[in-house]
C-alpha cells in the first residue's frame, strides 16, 4: 500500500518548469543586439589585427615583379621606433602631455555645463541643442576638413607666433593674457603654473566646447536621474548647494565621471588632430616606413590601454553605486 501511495503522490506532482529570470532574459536580448558586431568582428575586424600586429615582427620586401617576401625581425621594428627613431619619443611625451591637461578640463567643463543646464530656466531645451552642435559639427567630414584646413593652421600660427606686419608687432593674441590671470591668482595665493594652464584652456575654448559635447550629454543623463526627494531631504535638513553638491550631486554622478573619463582618453588618442597619429601617418607614407609605423601603433595602443586602466583604478576608489534594493 505505501509503495502505491508514493507512485500516486509522485504521479500528481507536476514537474517545475524553469522560468528564466528578468536579468537572464535580459542578458540574452543583449547578446541578440551585439551578434551582428561580434560576428563582424571575428571575422572581419579580428584577421586585420592579427596581420597588423604579425607585421610588427617583420620585415616586408618588395620584389621587382610583383609581391612581396616577409621575414622575421623580432622586436627590431620596436627598438628602432623607440631609439633610431628621434622624433617618435618626443611626439609621444607631447601628447601625454597634452592628454594629462585636457582631460581634467574637459571633465569639469562638460560637469559645469551639464549642472546648468540641468537647471529650471526658459528655452533650457535651445540651449542643450546649441551646446551640442559643435559635436555634430566637428564630426566624420567636417572634421577631415577641419583637420586639413590651411586657414586654421594659418591662425594657430599667427596665434602663437604673430604676424609680423613691418613693425614688429603682435597682431593675433590670445583670448586671455597671462599676465592679467597671473595678476589675478597672485591676489588669490595660487602658483603661476595654474595660472598658465588656466589661460591656455581659455585660449583654445573652442576646442574645448567640441571635445565636451557628449561628455555633458552623459552627466546630463546622471544628473536627471538623480530622484528629486533626495535634494528634497537635504534641503530640510538645511544642507546647503555647496553640501548638496559634494554629499549628494558628486557621488550619485560618480560611476559617469569614470565612462567619460575613459571616453575622453580615447577620443583624445584617437582623434585625427592629435600629434601621435598624426607622426604614425607620415612614417607609414614612407617607402620603408610601414613595419616601424605598425610598431609605434601597436606600442602606442598598450599605452593607451595602459592609460585607462590607471584612470579607471583612480576612479574606481572614490565611485558610489546606488543599491536598487
Amino acid at each position: 500500500m505505501t509503495s502505491e501511495v508514493k507512485m500516486q503522490n509522485s504521479a500528481a506532482k507536476p514537474k517545475k518548469k524553469k522560468i528564466a529570470s528578468l536579468d537572464r532574459k535580459k542578458s540574452r536580448a543583449g547578446w541578440w543586439f551585439i551578434m551582428p558586431f561580434v560576428i563582424g568582428f571575428i571575422l572581419i575586424y579580428l584577421p586585420m589585427v592579427w596581420d597588423s600586429l604579425a607585421l610588427s615582427f617583420q620585415s616586408v620586401t618588395i620584389k621587382s615583379g610583383g609581391g612581396y617576401t616577409t621575414e622575421w625581425v623580432g622586436f627590431e621594428n620596436y627598438y628602432n621606433a623607440l631609439f633610431v627613431d628621434t622624433s617618435f619619443v618626443q611626439v609621444l611625451l607631447k601628447g601625454l602631455a597634452s592628454m594629462a591637461f585636457n582631460i581634467p578640463a574637459i571633465l569639469v567643463f562638460s560637469l559645469f555645463m551639464a549642472i546648468l543646464l540641468n537647471a529650471k530656466m526658459a528655452g533650457r531645451a535651445a540651449f542643450r541643442a546649441i551646446f551640442f552642435i559643435p559635436v555634430i559639427i566637428s564630426t566624420g567630414i567636417m572634421e577631415t576638413v577641419a583637420a586639413n584646413d590651411m586657414m586654421n593652421e594659418y591662425l594657430e600660427q599667427s596665434q602663437n607666433t604673430g604676424i609680423d606686419d613691418g613693425s614688429e608687432k603682435q597682431v593675433t593674441q590670445g583670448l586671455v593674457s597671462l599676465m592679467d590671470v597671473e595678476k589675478l591668482f597672485m591676489m588669490m595665493k595660487f602658483g603661476s603654473k595654474l595660472a598658465a594652464y588656466v589661460t591656455t584652456m581659455v585660449n583654445n575654448i573652442f576646442d574645448l566646447v567640441n571635445r565636451s559635447g557628449v561628455q555633458m550629454l552623459i552627466f546630463l543623463a546622471a544628473l536627471q536621474g538623480i530622484s528629486p526627494a533626495i535634494y528634497e531631504s537635504a534641503k530640510i535638513d538645511g544642507a546647503t548647494s555647496w553640501e548638496t553638491f559634494w554629499k549628494i550631486t558628486f557621488p550619485m554622478i560618480s560611476p559617469m565621471i569614470l565612462v567619460n573619463a575613459v571616453y575622453t582618453v580615447i577620443d583624445n588618442f584617437t582623434t585625427q588632430q592629435n600629434t601621435v597619429m598624426k607622426y604614425i601617418s607620415t612614417v607609414y607614407a614612407k617607402s620603408d616606413g610601414r613595419e616601424m609605423s605598425t610598431a609605434m601603433s601597436w606600442m602606442y595602443f598598450m599605452i593607451v590601454i595602459l592609460v585607462v586602466g590607471l584612470i579607471a583604478a583612480i576612479c574606481s576608489a572614490f565611485i558610489f553605486y546606488q543599491r536598487r534594493d
